[in-house]
């Protein structure tokens, strides 16, 4: 891996799905580049253009801005479409947006959502990106894999994120996670729930008992070439 697309439907994803490899994998030379669909907070308001959801938005984006720093990317674009709305945009937008990012970028390796997780953007997001990184001529994606997200993936009861592969991770990548998902204020909250320190730090502590290492990432592979 030389170059990783990170695509998170809303700021704060990419630090509770790849934190951790983030962290790894830039301090060994290998570049990230995160694309943002979403905008993350105005579903949360009645009105998504009112002053509180605006502010609320630009936020958000500087919390961004925090957790990227000390992950250590320093490449990343934010497209704010509405969020929790996704279904309202025709999927082929979304996937535009996410094949000039691939094709500008050429990433070799990327990470997006779980096709089972409980928030709609996020499947959304999912679908966008297989079809965003179909194995054509001008694509050299050679791995897509998607990751997993507290409160999301194992709240979409019925159906399981089943992980492929594991990817150690040690105690100061664990705590850059954690800390790059402390500047997200509003979206951190005391265990038990799920983003938060210890929440975190559990899924770690789980993903490392499954594959035999203290700590650990989870993804499931969805394609990968070999030649």
């Amino acid at each position: 891996m030389k170059r990783a697309l990170v695509i998170a439907a809303h700021p704060d994803d990419e630090v509770l799905g790849c934190g951790g490899i983030i962290s790894k994998y830039t301090q060994k030379g290998v570049r990230f580049f995160v694309l943002f669909i979403a905008e993350g907070s105005s579903c949360r308001f009645e009105d998504p253009n009112c002053p509180a959801s605006l502010q609320a938005i630009e936020e958000r984006t500087h919390y961004a801005y925090k957790a990227l720093n000390l992950l250590g990317v320093s490449g990343y674009v934010f497209h704010d479409l509405p969020c929790g709305r996704l279904d309202t945009i025709p999927i082929i937008d979304i996937t535009k947006i996410i094949e000039k990012v691939v094709y500008e970028f050429d990433p070799d390796t990327v990470y997006t959502h779980s096709a089972i997780d409980a928030n709609n953007d996020h499947r959304i997001v999912h679908r966008a990106s297989i079809m965003a990184t179909r194995p054509t001529p001008r694509s050299k994606v050679q791995r897509v894999l998607s990751y997993e997200i507290n409160s999301s993936s194992e709240w979409s009861f019925g159906e399981k994120f089943i992980p492929t592969n594991f990817e150690q991770i040690n105690e100061n990548d664990l705590a850059l996670k954690i800390g790059a998902m402390t500047a997200y204020k509003t979206e951190v909250n005391e265990y038990p729930f799920p983003r938060s320190d210890q929440g975190i730090r559990t899924l770690a502590f789980r993903r490392g008992m499954q594959s035999g290492v203290p700590l650990a990432e989870a993804f499931t592979l969805i394609r990968e070439f070999v030649s």
